[in-house]
């Protein structure tokens, strides 16, 4: 098997795992090539997801490495042996690495919990609003390049539609319901579509109303996709210089404080419907 020229985040996560795991042994890598009979440059590509690795030697490793934790070591070999090639490859080469990367993690993903201060989510976008968003890029982007954008992010909506849907819940700040990315009639039709899909019962919307007192939470937006197992679970940030991923345990730990935090200070769901529906009237 020939080595990937662009290992996707999955498969990066899934090395970033098993050179944790020898790190904790105290191994080195030629010492763990020694293990499974390579050289220590086909450990090194192991560990940069940029060669996969099979169940046995898989399974050698954690074994030598002293992890007891068969839960995770299964879903380390579930990730490994995962030839998925979900909907998102058809835009491989067309739209960047992160667009394909965020759709793999939600379709993976065990749950979704997100925060938006100034946006609709992305699964919860009409068409004509995520055409207005990425319309206003900058540096702007060709007629082209927004509707592939547009089909992507509509397509990424298959994650909470599929049979066994995946269990959502959406913290919305009042500014990202009342910002208008177009005109009145876009921004009625969203936030419609947001209170159609509230009725879901494997999807829950929350509201952050302007008037909350001592509201300091976090003003970055935010998503949580749950792992097969917790230590699998990954935080998303979204950055001016691009998508950022979140794995290591000690900053997981203080997403899902903020997560938390934020969720507390929310109104409820019925709340939440209730505000919505008295915005509407004012849109």
């Amino acid at each position: 098997m020939g080595l990937r020229r662009e290992p996707t985040a999955r498969q990066v996560r899934l090395a970033t795992e098993l050179r944790r795991l020898r790190d904790a042994a105290g191994l080195r890598a030629r010492e763990a090539a020694e293990l499974l009979g390579v050289s220590s440059v086909q450990i090194s590509q192991i560990e940069s997801g940029t060669s996969g690795v099979s169940e046995a030697r898989l399974r050698r490793l954690a074994m030598h490495y002293m992890c007891t934790d068969e839960e995770f070591v299964s879903a380390l070999v579930a990730m490994a042996t995962d030839r998925t090639r979900g909907w998102w490859e058809q835009y491989r080469w067309l739209l960047p690495t992160s667009f394909l990367d965020l759709a793999e993690l939600e379709y993976h993903a065990t749950y979704l919990r997100e925060v938006q201060f100034l946006r609709i989510p992305g699964p919860l976008q009409t068409e004509d609003y995520a055409r207005a968003v990425f319309s206003d890029r900058v540096p702007e982007l060709s007629a082209e390049e927004v509707e592939l954008r547009v089909r992507h992010r509509m397509q990424r909506r298959v994650a909470l539609d599929e049979p066994g849907p995946t269990p959502y819940v959406a913290i919305i700040h009042e500014a990202a319901l009342r910002i208008r990315v177009s005109d009145r009639p876009t921004s009625r039709a969203q936030l419609a579509h947001v209170m159609d899909v509230s009725d879901a019962d494997h999807i829950s919307v929350r509201v952050i109303p302007f008037d909350l007192d001592r509201f300091g939470g976090t003003w970055s937006p935010m998503l949580l996709a749950g792992g097969a197992v917790p230590r699998l679970d990954t935080a998303v940030r979204d950055a001016p210089h691009g998508t950022g991923f979140v794995d290591s345990e000690a900053q997981l730990a203080v997403f899902r404080t903020l997560f938390r935090r934020v969720e507390a200070a929310s109104l409820g769901p019925e709340r939440s419907r209730d505000f919505m529906h008295r915005l509407a009237k004012e849109l």
